[in-house]
């Protein structure tokens, strides 16, 4: 457990150092002090709660200082803890309750995607499951080598389709691929889009309806992949992905890369969608189930 709990630290130095160390440097005084509502706010927006998040955190500590009679500043950190905590949704369990269980992977060009594919690969043929990959990233053929290497590496099978080619018809082959192998859960990648190219999010709409033709019912799961360093910018793409393919789950990519994991909060309030996985290095390792304990603890390890 310690050791786990060290990974979440350095996995989140950045965003602790940067973001969350100027307001250790606040908390620092001994005593509640009016001024300290102002510099606090301006201090989690920095963070990248964003403006709403912020507000929402900074209204209920001043609740709570009046109502618990808090005036020690050592009071007040314990109280921001307990209420950044409160702000982040318990991921659900991870069940594979259909086989194969279809799981899409979507997220926009650079986001981590294709790399988080092959780390939940290895986690989960490590957990014992049955595993196939589908590369219907066809716009970009890097996308398809990228995961022909990952896939050869893990001894995981792979479908893949010519770059430029129809990448419905590889989630297609996929989902079937999947379903005569007897496969428990079926990774499928797909393009990477900005959410403003029309034509591009209407391909991946086509990808999700026409799992659901090759299995009734599939995709089962879709996940969103979010780039950690783009901080609040990505919101409005998760929005539209969320729109268009019916996202619910998430999974916060290069957070030891970022000193903007403050994100994952308004992930939660402006999305309502669970944080499932976080990655906090490079190692296949580092992509782990997000602990939303471990996560406030470590963007507050400065304090």
């Amino acid at each position: 457990m310690a050791n786990l709990l060290d990974k979440w630290k350095h996995g989140l130095a950045k965003t602790s150092k940067a973001a969350f160390g100027q307001i250790a440097t606040l908390f620092g005084a001994s005593e509640i002090t009016p001024e300290i509502w102002d510099d606090l706010e301006a201090l989690l927006i920095q963070a990248d709660l964003g403006v709403d998040t912020s507000e929402v955190v900074l209204d209920a500590l001043e609740q709570r200082v009046d109502r618990e009679g808090l005036t020690r500043m050592e009071q007040l950190k314990l109280a921001l803890n307990q209420e950044l905590r409160a702000l982040l949704i318990d991921p659900p369990p991870i069940k594979f309750d259909n086989q194969p269980t279809i799981i899409l992977i979507v997220g926009v060009n650079g986001s981590g995607k294709t790399t988080s594919i092959a780390k939940l690969g290895q986690r989960f043929r490590n957990e014992g499951k049955k595993v196939i990959f589908g590369a219907a990233d066809t716009f970009r053929a890097a996308a398809v080598d990228q995961l022909e290497i990952w896939a050869n590496r893990l001894e995981i099978p792979i479908i893949s389709g010519q770059h430029g080619g129809d990448a419905g018809a590889v989630a297609y082959d996929t989902v079937k691929a999947a379903i005569s192998r007897q496969a428990d859960l079926a990774l499928i990648d797909t393009a990477g889009r900005l959410h403003t190219r029309f034509n591009l999010m209407e391909e991946l709409k086509k990808v999700h309806r026409v799992t659901g033709k090759a299995l009734p019912g599939a995709p089962h799961l879709v996940w969103l992949v979010m780039d950690a360093t783009t901080g609040q910018n990505a919101l409005q793409q998760a929005r539209a992905f969320k729109e268009a393919v019916k996202v619910n789950g998430v999974i916060l990519a290069k957070l030891d890369s970022s000193a903007r994991g403050g994100m994952a909060f308004a992930i939660q309030k402006e999305l309502g969608l669970p944080i499932l996985f976080a990655g906090l290095g490079e190692k296949p390792d580092d992509l782990q189930p997000f602990d939303p304990q471990n996560f406030v603890d470590s963007i507050l390890a400065e304090f």
